[in-house]
């Protein structure tokens, strides 16, 4: 299903479901590490959850400059994100970063979507910027890792 995230029509909502968005991010990338068994995978996905935290930072300082309520945890897509990886561990590493993949496949058209909306303004635009970079570069090396 595709995602909504990035097309919405108040700053304030855009921002929030951002964050919401990476807090579901986080909880599957927690998810992961507890389930690799490559030593390897664990770490280059602890990185990317790093650059995860660091969205919510720079989220989260936007956030409060708009005197925006953050969210500080995912919502129930939180379940579908960490469901489809705790699936995927029934069938080993490869099968948990392809569930991480589609995970990812998510994050990237929400940002891209956030970048085309005209609500993303100058103070946005370059948060936006790096976690769509940021997001494509873990989806390209779940595609390669999984061989």
């Amino acid at each position: 299903m595709p995602t909504t995230v990035g097309t919405e029509k108040a700053a304030g909502d855009l921002i929030k479901n951002l964050l919401i968005l990476e807090h579901d991010a986080i909880a599957a990338y927690d998810s992961t590490i507890e389930r690799l068994e490559s030593a390897e995978y664990r770490q280059q996905i602890e990185t990317f959850r790093h650059d995860h935290e660091a969205h919510v930072q720079e989220l989260g300082r936007i956030a409060d400059s708009l005197g925006i309520d953050k969210p500080m945890e995912g919502d129930m897509k939180q379940w579908l994100t960490t469901g489809k990886v705790a699936l995927a561990d029934l069938a080993g590493d490869n099968a948990i970063l392809k569930a991480m993949k589609t995970n990812e496949d998510d994050t990237v058209a929400a940002y891209q979507q956030a970048l085309d909306n005209s609500l993303t303004d100058a103070e946005l635009r370059p948060v936006i910027e790096k976690g769509l970079a940021d997001e494509r570069r873990h989806r390209a090396w779940m595609e390669t890792a999984r061989g």
